[in-house]
């Protein structure tokens, strides 16, 4: 009997609805305070195959594990690849209907303590119909969301605007490289408008006293072209009812206007504003409610008829005839804002588009809501009470079904004043409708009972048959260290702690911020042995604090024991040019070299010479950083510039080649002081090997600085013009270069990186594209001549050399595939990682520059390979060695690349060895 009853419950229930709306106040205008519960991410409401992530760890971290504070598996969703620097992996939520969501909750991997894993920051993706994805943007435009600063504590968000979405996506993102894990849930309710998108006008911006208001759509997420707005939703359908005076907002640091679109009679040009909207499905219409503002003051009126047209789906023609309504108004003189409810007369449409006629100069609407009911064969919907405070002509002509003809009707309706409900209609059969609805719930409660007696008998069955000795031990593998951690059942039962969530109104200045302690989920202080090697070592990644990895700002708190706890060694590890480092954005990029701090007016230098402008001719635009540009300009007669110290003989009558680094005007204040100390630090380097920095021009802006520039260009471009030199000559017409000449080449810049270092100078970017090329040291260039090289530090600034670089989410940019593994993994530069560096510089030579390093993996990959290096377990790829290149010259590029730093040869030692051994080796 129960299982022949179960097809009328949707009926039952159907039937229960419609009764008790009828029977009830309606108020049916959205309630985004009432709209905060929990959607079924803890509860287990929402069943694990709605949540499908990109990729997992491990089975014990898919998807289905990453529930608000439950427990499950290995206590989270993990993604099997780096969230640094891509952020392409997401877990999705499928709701399965659109949902209106007010908030969102997430936390990171606790695992009862031993977890470490956590997302300080992530972005949404949202879509409503599962192909579209829209990404979230809060008020400012901002996409990313502040995250968890723990693995245990939930912090909830406020989406403002909110979304109206059935599929929603998280990205965890990461400023360097890490393991991130994720656990989150959604609050919200069903979006019972049905209402996918709308199409408008754009909004205009009305001059007021001087100052501009702007009245446009500032959440719409759909498209706009040509002054249109379409396929979204935003501000007219995000339950928010602006205020009397449209210049206030009721959010928290939005601009004037904010809480209303408006639209001004000229500059649309027509006297209509058409608003077409578009829903899920056919429904059947009632009424729409209207909240408009009227400060006819400043000639902004209630609209004064409205045109509506139907269409009842997407392929159908729009019905005949359109329904007209009028609106007269007879407080015209009262400035208060004020909702318009305007009956449709029950016909069914899933588009409809509405003209609203101007009243005055300008029309201002807040929201636009319906009261409608999905339409199907043989449904019905109640009529909407109302009481006829104030008359509202509504025309609509329809043939008569008796006898064609056409007749007037007309429909009852109320103006209502911002937050009141729709009236009752106190003539309604009140007592007989509860009398019926007494009766539907007590049939449904008798059901419900039996279907629950039922299923208790058949789960206490099934306990009865199976085995109960288990106990019920789970064992994870902490991938890929393969250390086995046994864990316990997780008895703690989490209570669903948030069922609804409120807004409190101190809790406006938090900028929508809900941290919840957990003192229950606090980590243990003392851990055992095996915890603690499980803490120390995440998903086999170093765990570090502290800002992104990148050129010019070490992460703080990275010392040398805390290179050495993660490089396995047992002792202290030298500290090469750790100790007080200076961080400069320098002006061709973040700055190339990292400095002991230096005294203010150091003895050993002079101050550098001003050079006056003029002299300076541009003859090219080098590259090009966030703060300056860099430029290649002559000296014309530098015989003349008493005060200028020449780098090397000027022929008389021929001018001097300079880079000039020239920093923007409207640079910050603090740019300017790096400027500044980037003068003096590179004042410093006087080396036959170091590009030489000539003089400043200072004494207005903007400021420059002049360095030497090499007449063949940088090394990169100087040596893929040419081939190798080998035993039996020339062949062809390509220039060439002698594996001596490279050789000398390659023992000038390992001179160049010994005298840096001998001054504790981390230049953290050594390549060729940083080498410049000069004139003729030996024989001639046809026959494989070596010549002058020297290091310099632009290289980065030379959109040439983009692809060079790896741009983390578009901030700094790393040179990835010439950095050591604790450069990337740790932020950790030193003497040692330019060392490292060196090495594939001296590959990039050998092979005369005709490929990138690692040219056959992608980004992704070479921070990977990173990551095998730390673990050392024999998966690390290093590059190849060169056809030219002699075995004994590749085993110092491999100690070049030793993981342990200590282990890496100096630069006076590769000096000797270039200078000494390699000239000898074929």
């Amino acid at each position: 009997m129960v299982t022949q009853m179960l097809p009328l419950l949707p009926a039952l229930l159907t039937v229960l609805l419609v009764s008790w709306t009828a029977a009830q106040d309606v108020d049916w205008h959205f309630d985004t305070v009432k709209c905060r519960y929990a959607l079924g991410m803890e509860d287990g409401t929402i069943p694990d195959s709605d949540i499908t992530a990109s990729s997992a760890w491990s089975d014990s971290t898919e998807a289905k594990h990453g529930r608000l504070s439950t427990g499950e598996g290995d206590g989270a969703w993990c993604p099997a690849g780096p969230v640094f620097p891509s952020s392409s992996e997401y877990l999705q939520v499928d709701l399965r209907k659109l949902h209106f969501l007010s908030l969102v909750g997430t936390q990171g991997r606790h695992a009862d303590g031993l977890g470490r894993e956590f997302a300080r920051s992530y972005r949404l993706r949202y879509s409503r119909d599962g192909r579209h994805w829209i990404t979230w943007k809060d008020r400012w435009g901002q996409e990313v969301v502040s995250g968890n600063e723990n693995t245990y504590d939930v912090v909830l968000k406020d989406l403002g605007p909110p979304i109206i979405a059935r599929m929603v996506r998280f990205y965890p993102l990461a400023d360097r490289v890490m393991s991130v894990c994720l656990r989150v849930e959604l609050y919200g309710c069903v979006w019972k408008d049905g209402l996918k998108a709308y199409t408008a006008p754009v909004g205009h911006v009305m001059d007021l006293s001087g100052s501009p208001v702007r009245l446009n759509d500032s959440i719409y997420d759909g498209s706009k072209e040509a002054g249109v707005m379409f396929g979204g939703l935003g501000q007219l359908c995000d339950g928010v009812l602006g205020g009397n005076d449209f210049m206030e907002s009721k959010e928290l640091r939005v601009w004037p206007g904010y809480d209303y679109v408006g639209w001004n009679r000229e500059t649309l040009g027509q006297p209509t504003v058409d608003i077409e909207f578009h829903f899920e499905k056919t429904r059947v219409f009632h009424t729409m409610q209207v909240h408009s503002n009227h400060r006819h003051t400043q000639h902004v009126r209630v609209f004064n008829e409205v045109v509506c047209e139907f269409k009842a789906s997407l392929l159908s023609p729009w019905a005949e005839p359109a329904l007209s309504l009028q609106v007269p108004l007879s407080d015209l003189h009262d400035p208060s804002s004020r909702t318009i409810s305007l009956p449709l007369g029950g016909r069914p449409a899933q588009i409809l588009r509405c003209r609203f006629s101007f009243s005055d100069r300008w029309l201002l609407i807040s929201e636009i809501s319906f009261y409608s009911m999905p339409f199907e064969d043989g449904s019905f919907l109640p009529p909407l009470p109302s009481s006829s405070t104030r008359p509202l002509n509504a025309t609509s002509h329809t043939p008569s079904p008796a006898n064609g003809t056409i007749s007037p009707t007309e429909f009852p309706a109320v103006t209502l004043r911002a937050g009141l409900p729709v009236a009752k209609d106190d003539s309604s059969n009140t007592a007989i409708l509860i009398g019926c609805l007494v009766g539907i719930i007590l049939l449904l409660l008798a059901i419900i009972a039996v279907i629950l007696w039922r299923q208790y008998w058949k789960k206490l069955l099934g306990k009865a048959q199976g085995s109960l000795s288990s106990d019920e031990l789970r064992v994870h593998l902490s991938v890929p260290l393969d250390n086995v951690v046994i864990n316990n059942t997780n008895t703690h039962t989490y209570s669903s702690r948030y069922q609804r969530i409120h807004t409190f109104p101190d809790d406006r200045d938090r900028e929508g911020e809900y941290q919840e302690p957990s003192t229950v989920l606090r980590p243990r202080e003392q851990r055992d042995s095996t915890a603690c090697a499980v803490d120390m070592v995440d998903k086999g990644l170093p765990i570090q604090e502290g800002p992104p990895p990148y050129p010019g700002a070490p992460p703080p708190g990275l010392s040398g024991a805390h290179y050495g706890e993660a490089s396995g060694g047992g002792g202290s590890v030298p500290h090469y040019a750790e100790a007080d480092i200076i961080s400069l954005q320098g002006v061709s990029g973040n700055n190339t070299y990292a400095v002991p701090a230096l005294s203010a007016t150091p003895t050993d230098c002079p101050p550098l010479p001003e050079l006056p402008r003029e002299r300076l001719l541009f003859k090219e635009k080098l590259g090009e950083g966030q703060f300056g540009e860099v430029h290649l300009c002559e000296i014309e007669d530098p015989q003349d510039l008493e005060n200028l110290e020449f780098p090397f003989n000027v022929r008389k009558g021929r001018p001097l080649l300079v880079a000039v680094k020239i920093l923007r005007p409207d640079a910050s204040k603090n740019a300017r002081n790096d400027f500044l100390k980037e003068v003096k630090i590179l004042s410093r380097l006087k080396d036959p090997n170091i590009i030489c920095l000539l003089g400043v021009c200072v004494s207005s802006d903007p400021l420059c600085m002049v360095t030497e520039y090499m007449e063949s260009g940088d090394l990169n471009q100087y040596l893929s013009h040419r081939v190798l030199l080998d035993k039996t000559g020339p062949s062809h017409n390509t220039p060439t270069i002698s594996y001596p000449a490279l050789i000398s080449m390659a023992s000038q810049i390992a001179s160049g990186m010994k005298f840096l270092s001998s001054l504790n100078f981390v230049h953290r970017d050594l390549a060729t594209r940083n080498c410049l090329v000069g004139g003729e040291r030996g024989e001639g260039e046809d026959r494989g001549g070596e010549r002058q090289i020297k290091i310099a530090d632009f290289g980065m600034s030379r959109n040439l050399y983009a692809g060079d670089y790896y741009r983390i989410q578009g901030r700094a940019v790393l040179p990835i595939r010439w950095m050591a593994w604790e450069c990337i993994l740790m932020g950790k530069f030193t003497t040692a990682s330019d060392v490292w560096a060196f090495g594939v510089t001296l590959w990039e030579m050998l092979s005369v520059c005709q490929e990138q390093p690692y040219s056959h993996m992608t980004d992704e990959q070479v921070i990977d390979n990173a990551g095998e290096f730390f673990r050392d377990q024999g998966r690390q790829v290093y590059l190849s060695r060169p056809a030219v290149c002699p075995q004994g010259l590749y085993e110092l590029m491999l100690s070049c690349w030793s993981r342990d730093c200590k282990l890496r040869p100096s630069f006076a030692y590769i000096h000797s060895f270039l200078t000494e051994d390699a000239m000898n080796m074929v």
